[in-house]
Parts: structure tokens; C-alpha cells; sequence
């Protein structure tokens, strides 16, 4: 939310969290891509608020190696309860002598706005990277620690919060979302 927050700062509307706006709706996700994800947790939360603005996420992580797994399954990869810790040593054992070149990849956010009267809209954000040999960092969550960019020669777990929130799929995409959004006249 914070993210959020500060991306869609200046906007001239309240930003809350579905939570906070009292939507406790549970959404089965199962849709075959992140933007129909987003687009079903969205229309989902527009019913029970049709006169707002209604944005939701789905995001995760694609191994092009791995046929673009854990892809819309991310967090529900190898079960609901099962940590990232084991996740991310079961993804390295899979990528187990694969050589850098091969084990190309990319955090995917895909972000759907209901906006009445105007239907849905979305936007989608990637960061490119690869999958690294061995966990890294304590910046961030889920998949960070074996996500790797270029650009900073380390996990994104290892780059501190606010340098990752300027490059991020879900900044990405928020701020692609914020244009459309501003096109259409609904934000400032």
C-alpha cells in the first residue's frame, strides 16, 4: 500500500486498502493469466463498492526455463502453506546446472481498474532478470532473494526498498495504470 500510496500521490483521491474500505471478499483466482487475476479480484471488490474506483493486483514470478513457472501459481506454488524458502530451493534444485544465459526470468504485475462507467482497464509492469545459483539479501519477500538484475549485479532482495520501488513490475504497472487512469479523466 505504501507503493501504491506514493505512486498515486497527488492523484486528488483517497487511496485505501480493501480492508480499510471494509471489502472482505473471498476471490477464487483462476484465471490463466495475471490480468484476468487482477481483472476477477477487481470486479469482484466493484460490486460491493460500484460507485469507486476499484483497482486489484496479481503478480509473480516467470522462469522462461521452467515453461514461465510458477507464472499465476506463484503463490500458491508447491501449496498455500508452503514458505518461499522452500519454494526458492526447490526452484534452484529444478535450474541445477543451468547455465546464466538459460535461466532468464521476469517478475510480472499485472494491475485491472474498474472504474464506473468507464469498464475495466489494465496495465502490466515486468522487471527482467534471471534466477541466481543460491538465495541473497533481506530486502524484500517471496521470490527476491534468487531474483536477480543485471543492472545492480545482485538479488532484489539486496536492493534497498525505495531504489526497488523506482524500477519494480508492480511500480511499473501502477505508474502505466496512473496514466491511463489520468487520460480518461477520472485523476488529476
Amino acid at each position: 500500500m505504501k507503493e501504491i500510496r506514493e505512486i498515486l500521490s497527488g492523484c486528488g483521491m483517497e487511496v485505501l486498502s480493501m480492508k480499510q474500505a471494509g471489502v472482505l471478499a473471498d476471490v477464487v483466482e483462476d484465471g490463466a493469466t495475471f490480468e484476468e487475476n487482477a481483472g476477477i479480484k477487481a470486479a469482484a471488490a466493484a460490486k460491493l463498492l460500484p460507485d469507486d474506483i476499484v483497482m486489484a493486483d496479481d503478480s509473480g514470478l516467470e522462469i522462461d526455463y521452467l515453461n514461465k513457472e510458477p507464472g499465476v501459481y506463484s503463490a500458491r506454488y508447491m501449496g498455500e502453506n508452503t514458505s518461499y524458502e522452500k519454494k526458492n530451493q526447490a526452484l534452484l534444485y529444478r535450474l541445477a546446472g543451468v547455465e546464466k544465459e538459460r535461466r532468464t526470468a521476469r517478475f510480472v504485475c499485472a494491475i485491472a481498474a474498474a472504474v464506473p462507467g468507464k469498464g475495466m482497464l489494465t496495465a502490466r509492469g515486468t522487471v527482467e532478470g534471471y534466477i541466481g545459483w543460491k538465495p541473497a539479501g533481506e530486502n524484500g519477500f517471496g521470490y527476491d532473494p534468487i531474483f536477480y538484475v543485471d543492472e545492480y549485479n545482485c538479488s532484489t532482495a539486496e536492493i534497498p526498498m525505495e531504489q526497488k520501488n523506482a524500477f519494480s513490475h508492480r511500480g511499473n504497472a501502477l505508474r502505466d495504470m496512473k496514466q491511463q487512469l489520468t487520460a480518461l479523466g477520472v485523476l488529476k
